[in-house]
């Protein structure tokens, strides 16, 4: 085994995230030999010690043919409807694989209501903590029958890398219908296979082609949530669910994508994946150039705009002149404290306004900056 593989298999917690497609039938329902085969590997890794969690998709997959319909259905009530009848057949056949091996389940079911705001954040956590400490497998899904687009996280590769920053995993695992990441689509006469992925943003490939039909992700959502999970320290790997059992075993397969060196404080996380911003900040070229190369703090007289309805300490968007994203940040003052000091020197307002005032609008270590996209869609 090489070092990178050695990682994910001396890892003492894995978040493993499987998708519909792997899970399913092609024409929905549940797939039992696939689904015992992965129980089975899962078991043996808990067997050897390791903490297991498993996000698993396939609700919405599993529940359409159970209700009597031909194809997987449009409309966010069909959808939800669908994955309340889903997730229990689901859990039902996890409950028991997994008992024939003496373990026990718990289904968590999130909402991106759950991991934006920091005390339901933390109450994830420490669900998902206790349960593991008891020797529990979670298995987490969305929470399909509530979520709207509002509350959607998008697609359960984003939601198994936000899990794997809650729990301070050691690895991700992310299992497909494919057996690695590839410069375009597999089928692509062209398409090259990627066995390692030292840096995300500067990799150039062709995301555009959609994947299963049943399932709702695909590889750009698959590459967004490696780089969450790779900024936050955790190395990720993407490889068939076939292949499961030789990724945990440390197997040199699949894509190996090597985590960040630094990994990032837990506040910073929760505002570069979980947050939502109440508020927009725009700012002048100036604040631009200080925040992205100086890595200053922003400061009253570099903002121009304010947009929204944010209150000290929320999250908020900071954008340049031309609308670009420049990045998030906590803001310190509200929004009509920040109308009114935009565009101020610090020493007027610590004259005019006190002191107080002359703090910066956001602290450079409150900050979180964009990340150039480079995947083609």
């Amino acid at each position: 085994m090489t070092d990178q593989r050695q990682v994910i298999s001396a890892a003492t917690t894995v978040v493993v995230k499987v998708g519909s497609s792997s899970l399913t039938l092609p024409g929905g329902g549940i797939d039992v030999r696939r689904v015992d085969e992965l129980v089975d590997v899962l078991s043996e890794v808990v067997a050897d010690g390791k903490r297991v969690v498993l996000v698993s998709s396939g609700a919405i997959a599993t529940g359409f043919p159970a209700m009597g319909m031909t194809h997987r259905p449009r409309t966010v009530a069909g959808k939800q409807a669908a994955a309340s009848v889903g997730q229990g057949i689901l859990l039902a056949h996890y409950t028991s694989r997994f008992a024939s091996h003496g373990l026990r389940v718990g289904q968590v079911l999130l909402t991106v209501n759950d991991l934006v705001r920091p005390t339901s954040y933390r109450n994830a956590w420490s669900t998902l903590d206790t349960l593991l400490e008891l020797g529990v497998v979670p298995i987490v899904n969305e929470n399909d029958t509530v979520a709207t687009g509002e509350i959607k996280f998008g697609d359960n590769d984003r939601l198994a890398a936000l899990v794997a920053e809650l729990v301070r995993a050691q690895a991700l695992v992310l299992l497909s219908d494919v057996d690695a990441l590839y410069t375009a689509h597999p089928d692509s006469p062209d398409a090259r296979r990627l066995d390692v992925v030292e840096d995300i943003d500067a990799l150039e490939i062709d995301t555009h082609k959609a994947g299963s039909g049943v399932g709702t992700g695909g590889m750009t959502t698959k590459l967004e949530a490696a780089r969450m999970a790779t900024s936050a320290g955790v190395p990720v790997v993407l490889a068939s669910a076939s292949d499961a059992r030789g990724v945990l075993g440390g197997a040199a397969v699949g894509t190996y994508f090597r985590p960040m060196a630094t990994r990032r404080s837990r506040r910073l996380l929760w505002l570069a994946d979980a947050a939502t911003p109440q508020g927009q900040i725009v700012i002048d070229e100036g604040a631009v150039e200080a925040l992205t190369t100086r890595h200053s703090s922003l400061l009253a007289v570099g903002v121009t705009r304010v947009h929204g309805d944010f209150q000290a300490g929320d999250p908020v968007t900071i954008l340049a002149p031309d609308g670009r994203l420049v990045g998030r940040g906590i803001a310190q003052f509200s929004h009509d404290e920040v109308r009114v000091m935009r565009g101020r020197s610090s020493a007027w307002l610590a004259a005019e306004m006190g002191p107080a005032a002359s703090r910066e609008i956001i602290h450079r270590d409150a900050m979180v900056l964009s990340r150039r996209r480079t995947t083609k869609k």
